[in-house]
């Protein structure tokens, strides 16, 4: 035998002779002797009391889910009873985390390569206490080390850990920062409920054939405790084997939980749970108003009546751009409103983003009215809303919450296709495209189908401005007139149409404020109408009908053309050209309306075409307030007061912008077309 020879068999038997006596060494050493320097180093690292109070043993035996040679090679188990994490100095429980039990096994081979490989921890009886304060400090967060110079080498050696397995614990959290206190508890099932009879046959086999089957629910759990204030309750399954290093093995989840009267039920997966990786979940949520899901999600929604919603998340939580979370074809009701699309939410800085879209087959206007701040103090007050709104102002003075437009953007088109109001406003269907970026809202367009013609409107709305800044372009396009009045049977066999233009900006943090501060322009046009005394009945204007019965008696009066053209500055609307073309005559308003003061003094002066046996009705006014305005007869003699509208001194430039809006009307000639020519000439 040669020299070489020699010297590695007597190498490779020392190494041998050393593992053996390692191995011996482990496995009769008592490892309670070592428990003190243990709990020391372990306490100094972690910077808090760490210790084993119970049993700490090494075994030695093998691995049953090693193959082949690797499966007869010894390895150590370890178990250790009794173990506790302390706290920081200023949390105020005497522990972190509390366990019965811990074992785990250590794959020796591994440690060749620098790699502490640990496939499988149990964990036995945890408890868990978690707290943050207002300031930020949370007890979960070890300082392992940060003071050390940046530029030393980071550790060669990785911590490679399989699967963690837990049976029941408790875990008790108390955040300042979310206002929320809660207690968990978890308890085994006893026996385990198949992912299928959760999720359905269908799903189940869905992952199945993706290479992604979930395991069995093992474990329910149950929660109660407080957040925000309200009362918070919770119960579902989870199951037994959090699979770290495997992201594509899905962890299954079961959660039913109440917050006040907001219910949110998910049915689902969970992939890896190390790095809190994905969800893919079935969702259902319900409650009193979508406004009240905002401390919940984090994402600002209007309020609303009453809601439910069925539908599929899918949440990508480590996305670079931040995390993502799709609702996916749900769909659901608001009030007696069906509601249906899917919706994306970007955790993204600096603020999160909403995009998406929404469509409806039947939406009333009563459940949609809250949604774009059209409800009224009485359906405010029976959602347990205070309102602002004076009693003597008409003017909506609900103040706009220009804060939250900030906290997020969105980018969300919506659909009705039907809208029911009744018949006292026909609209018919809705589109508008919501877009909200750094506090700046538009509504480009917001457009209503409305008796049978359109009005399309276009609203900006900038909170980044103090105070706001607003503007809105509207256009109303062949309104039928027998259907913006069905009840109205004279004007059933009318042809006649109105049309108009506004465009108007204010500043101001509320429509009184806005109107208010308004400039700009606003006009109107109406022709083959009837006017009466039971339309305005009909309508509810006390005031039209006083003035109707004053110039017309009790007969309905045929209507040729109504044009109207109002000049809008510093919130003070003054008539341009106002009038009414009937048969027998022409009727001019001249006047203001005060948007910011909601005062208004109208002058209302008839004047006979030709030669009448009965002469018309004396001049009349309008004057007062928007709540409460005041009718009356001029005792004398009125003095215009600007040109002779009848004389056809009218300016050039508001007649021409009203002959913009004449339109074919049915086939026929718009009668309003002869008057404004006429004017123009």
């Amino acid at each position: 035998m040669t020299r070489a020879k020699k010297i590695l068999i007597w190498s490779v038997a020392g190494l041998l002779l050393l593992l053996a006596a390692l191995v011996v060494f482990v496995a009769t050493f008592d490892w309670n002797r070592a428990k003190p320097t243990i709990n020391e180093k372990v306490s100094e690292a972690l910077g808090r009391p760490f210790a084993i109070d119970g049993n700490l043993a090494v075994e030695w035996r093998r691995e049953p889910d090693e193959k082949g040679w690797r499966g007869q090679v010894p390895w150590p188990h370890v178990s250790a009873e009794k173990l506790r994490v302390g706290n920081p100095e200023w949390a105020k429980g005497d522990h972190m985390v509390a366990l019965e039990r811990v074992e785990a096994s250590l794959s020796p081979l591994a440690l060749l390569s620098k790699t502490v490989r640990i496939p499988r921890i149990q964990l036995t009886a945890a408890d868990a206490e978690l707290e943050r304060l207002a300031d930020g400090r949370d007890n979960w967060t070890f300082d392992l080390g940060s003071d050390e110079p940046k530029d030393e080498e980071p550790s060669p050696w990785t911590l490679d850990i399989g699967t963690i397995g837990f049976d029941k614990g408790q875990v008790r959290y108390d955040d300042r920062t979310l206002q929320a206190k809660v207690q968990v508890d978890v308890q085994p099932l006893g026996k385990p409920i198949p992912f299928s009879d959760i999720v359905g046959k269908a799903r189940a086999d869905a992952g199945t054939q993706q290479g992604a089957a979930a395991q069995d629910y093992a474990f329910a759990w149950q929660a109660k405790g407080s957040y925000r204030a309200q009362p918070v309750s919770g119960e579902g399954k989870v199951g037994g084997l959090l699979a770290l290093q495997d992201a594509a093995q899905p962890f299954p989840v079961q959660v039913d939980l109440r917050a006040g009267a907001t219910r949110v039920q998910v049915e689902g997966t969970l992939t890896d749970p190390k790095n809190l990786g994905a969800l893919d979940l079935r969702l259902r949520m319900s409650g009193d108003s979508l406004g009240n899901l905002q401390p919940l999600i984090g994402v600002v929604l209007p309020d609303s009546p009453k809601y439910a919603t069925d539908g599929r998340l899918i949440a990508r939580l480590r996305d670079a751009d931040g995390a993502s979370y799709e609702y996916r074809e749900f769909n659901g009701r608001i009030g007696d409103s069906d509601i249906h699309g899917s919706l994306t939410f970007v955790a993204r800085q600096p603020r999160p983003k909403l995009s998406g879209t929404l469509t409806s087959n039947q939406l009333l206007f009563s459940d949609l009215a809250p949604l774009i701040g059209a409800d009224s103090n009485e359906e405010k007050k029976a959602r347990g809303e205070s309102s602002v709104q004076p009693t003597d102002k008409v003017l909506p003075y609900e103040r706009f919450e220009t804060e939250a437009w900030r906290s997020m953007d969105a980018d969300v088109s919506f659909t009705g296709r039907k809208i029911v109001h009744g018949e006292t406003l026909p609209i018919s269907d809705l589109t508008t495209h919501v877009v909200l970026n750094d506090g700046a809202l538009s509504l480009e367009p917001l457009r209503f189908g409305m008796a049978g013609g359109t009005l399309d409107t276009h609203i900006v709305l900038d909170g980044r401005q103090t105070p706001l800044r607003g503007s809105a372009q509207l256009k109303a396009r062949q309104l039928k007139l027998k259907q913006l009045f069905p009840s109205v049977q004279a004007m059933q066999s009318s042809l006649g149409e109105l049309n108009g233009d506004a465009s108007i900006a204010g500043t101001g943090n509320s429509v009184a404020a806005l109107l208010g501060s308004a400039n700009g322009d606003l006009r109107l046009l109406m022709n083959d109408g009837v006017v009466s005394r039971g339309l305005m009945e009909i309508a509810g204007l006390n005031v039209g009908n006083y003035l109707a019965s004053r110039l017309f008696g009790d007969d309905e009066v045929q209507i040729n053309c109504a044009a109207a053209d109002l000049g809008i500055k510093d919130g003070l609307a003054t008539s341009r050209v106002f009038l009414l073309d009937t048969e027998n005559s022409v009727i001019r308003i001249d006047g203001w309306a005060n948007m910011k003061t909601e005062q208004l003094d109208f002058d209302i002066v008839p004047k006979s075409k030709g030669v009448r046996i009965i002469s018309l009705r004396s001049p009349l006014y309008v004057r007062g307030t928007f709540k409460e305005p005041k009718p009356g007869v001029h005792a004398g003699q009125l003095v215009a007061r600007g040109a002779g509208l009848i004389a056809l001194g009218v300016a050039v430039a508001p007649v021409a912008g009203l002959l913009a809006l004449v339109a074919p009307s049915g086939g026929q000639a718009d009668q309003c077309a002869p008057v404004l020519q006429q004017m123009k000439k």
